[in-house]
């Protein structure tokens, strides 16, 4: 619940709705009036924070993680909901079969961009990932905003993750031993339920491992990633014989063809995918805990991409090669075909592989996100408690518990298709942000890189963040709006506590 003082109600107009330019507005002049000049209000809030200060701050991290490491994060992030889920769904309701392209053109963006990652992330191997790096080349309010519009990604694509594993679990694990769990269990308030008492409970698992270190993190993402890898692999090669050549006709049906050249289907598949390429930000968030960064988040991120790009492809056409696109729309997909075809009992292992792939996900997602609210924190945009590391286990304790509370409660009350409809713009921002920020980085003489550089600059950073806002304007009207009204929220809290109580002020 959002509470707003009596000052703000007093000095608002309310005789018309409030708009955001409105507040805004508001917010800055409340500011400059009563602590800042003008000129000192503009200076303070674009105020740059020392690439040092951080790696003083981030000093008592362990730094574990090697490239092998990296990339199980990487593919554990990248190869969850969005393989075992989201292909069914954009197939059915975005691009028919040509949905194989439009996670084509997802990965392909995210792997360039994932490039502006790996430089930054050479040049200054710090915690947060693009809310420090954006704090240090635009300026704390950029930096704000975008670990603002992060911190909504990072918690509700584990919630989403979360409601993805029930729904496997739940359909195809319970029901095979003949528990039936009663309806009030299975889902939140939005579905006719109480809670999602499943996906509550593997946030709480996911939450133990997160607070055991990265050490014991990064072996149980590392067995299950072979493990889903294996599955995902053995779904292709049994589903390539029941492959019905008629499925791909039309490839692309003309019912998803719109604007942009006929392309609005695809693109909008594609834009909406993209959550599943957040592993990329999590990646670099764990700069402060690897070995060598230098050279080794590089390595992470287009082992990544590689890895990604092919299984991505193939198994979308493989699935819709089995099943016709428009029976798709169901949160199991690969399940549901190796049922059509009456694969029964593979049926089973590709769940256990699909539970596999989610949880690892969920396992990287919720150690970016705690990270980020540790390095929120530890700046005193948060409150300080959130940047405190535990002494025994050497994590961010507070911003773990934090991450938890508001992922637990996601997982349990709101449905899968509400969750994963709002993580998406918040990614491309920082795709965008990332990309064009490559720009101001090389012209820092006080930063040095001498690891990896993005190639063809300043091309290829400026096409990358041009994209990222395409595929921004090609999301849905909601999800648009949903992610504005929350950074305005972001905004309020800036002004009304963050401005005041941020390190940069000292």
């Amino acid at each position: 619940m959002i509470i707003i003082p009596n000052v703000f109600i007093k000095k608002i107009n309310f005789t018309n709705l409030i708009s955001i330019d409105t507040i805004i507005k508001f917010l800055m002049n409340r500011s400059i009036n009563n602590d800042y000049g003008g000129k000192k209000m503009i200076s303070r809030i674009f105020r740059k924070e020392s690439v040092d200060n951080y790696l003083k701050a981030d000093s008592q991290l362990k730094r574990t993680l090697g490239p092998w490491d990296l990339i199980g994060l990487g593919i554990g992030a990248v190869i969850g909901t969005g393989i075992f889920i989201l292909p069914g769904h954009e197939a059915a309701q975005h691009a028919g079969p040509a949905v194989a392209i439009a996670f084509f053109i997802a990965a392909l963006l995210s792997g360039i961009v994932g490039m502006a990652y790996a430089e930054f992330s050479s040049a200054m191997p710090i915690a947060g990932s693009a809310y420090s790096f954006a704090t240090v080349v635009y300026g704390e309010i950029i930096g704000w905003m975008l670990g603002w519009a992060l911190i909504l990604e990072y918690f509700l694509a584990v919630s989403a993750e979360a409601t993805g594993f029930a729904a496997y679990f739940n359909n195809n694990i319970l029901d095979a031993v003949g528990v039936h769990l009663p309806k009030a269990l299975q889902s939140g308030p939005m579905d006719g339920g109480v809670i999602n008492i499943t996906a509550v409970l593997i946030i709480l698992v996911i939450a133990f491992i997160v607070a055991r270190g990265s050490e014991l993190s990064k072996k149980v993402e590392n067995i299950a990633v072979i493990v889903k890898v294996a599955i995902i692999l053995l779904f292709i090669g049994l589903g390539a014989f029941y492959i019905k050549s008629s499925n791909y006709v039309p490839f692309y049906p003309a019912e998803f063809h719109s604007s942009w050249l006929g392309l609005g289907g695809i693109s909008t598949a594609a834009a909406t995918v993209f959550f599943a390429f957040i592993g990329f930000d999590a990646l670099a968030s764990n700069s402060a805990e690897t070995v060598n960064p230098q050279k080794n988040i590089i390595r992470g991120i287009l082992g990544t991409v590689i890895i990604a790009v092919i299984l991505y492809v193939v198994f979308s056409l493989v699935l819709v090669g089995m099943v016709p696109y428009t029976h798709l729309n169901v949160d199991d997909p690969a399940a549901y075909a190796l049922h059509l075809a009456h694969l029964d009992g593979w049926n089973k292992v590709i769940t256990v592989g699909a539970l596999f792939g989610i949880f690892t996900a969920m396992l990287t997602m919720f150690f970016g996100g705690s990270r980020l609210v540790y390095a929120l924190g530890r700046d005193g945009l948060l409150s300080g408690k959130m940047g405190k590391i535990d002494p025994k286990y050497k994590v961010p304790k507070n911003a773990i518990i934090i991450a938890l509370i508001v992922q637990a409660f996601f997982a349990g009350v709101v449905p899968l298709e509400q969750l994963a409809s709002l993580i998406n713009a918040g990614t491309l921002l920082a795709f965008a942000g990332m990309s064009f920020g490559i720009i101001p980085l090389r012209k820092r003489n006080d930063i040095t890189n001498t690891g990896f550089k993005m190639p063809w600059y300043p091309v290829l950073p400026v096409c990358a963040g041009l994209a990222s806002i395409y595929f921004i304007i090609m999301l849905p009207d909601a999800t648009k709006i949903s992610v504005a009204i929350w950074l305005v929220i972001g905004l309020i809290v800036y002004f009304a506590y963050g401005i005041k109580h941020s390190k940069l002020s000292d």
